[in-house]
């Protein structure tokens, strides 16, 4: 089965609009876009409460990431495998994963905090999954508390 949304036409724009209302209807106070080097939309930045009070997040889209699945696999056209299709299919699997989230936290299967701490950034300004990360990198070569 090829990558999810290959196909999509959507606009980035118009899929950040609806990322945006999505989590506007779930009380976000603050949304601004991340850019890459080129001034490339790359994520959202976002402020919401959470159980734990008001926390901040950034919700990366690697659009070069879906641009190399696509590349490899060979059920996506060639003429499909550009930067720009990437960049749609991208933003559209944010959107799907970002509402998949939402209904979990709306059935009260999950928290924000708990789907979303991954993306929850630190006192650091870093995201807790790049702490975490880098943490178990060092615990592993036994730097850090590892030994």
């Amino acid at each position: 089965m090829p990558i999810l949304n290959y196909t999509t036409e959507i606009a980035v724009g118009k899929t950040m609009g609806e990322i945006q209302t999505a989590l506007a209807r779930r009380g976000v106070q603050r949304i601004s876009t991340l850019f890459d080097d080129e001034g490339t939309p790359a994520g959202l930045g976002f402020t919401m409460k959470t159980d734990y009070g008001v926390r901040e997040f950034e919700l990366p889209v690697r659009t070069a990431g879906v641009l190399v699945a696509m590349q490899r696999d060979p059920k996506v056209p060639k003429p499909k495998q550009t930067t720009e299709q990437a960049a749609r299919v991208a933003w559209r699997i944010a959107k799907d994963w970002l509402e998949a989230q939402a209904a979990l936290i709306d059935a009260g299967l999950a928290s924000l905090d708990e789907v979303m701490l991954p993306y929850m950034l630190s006192p650091g300004g870093r995201t807790f999954y790049v702490e975490a990360r880098e943490t178990m990198l060092a615990i592993e070569s036994g730097g850090a508390d590892g030994g």
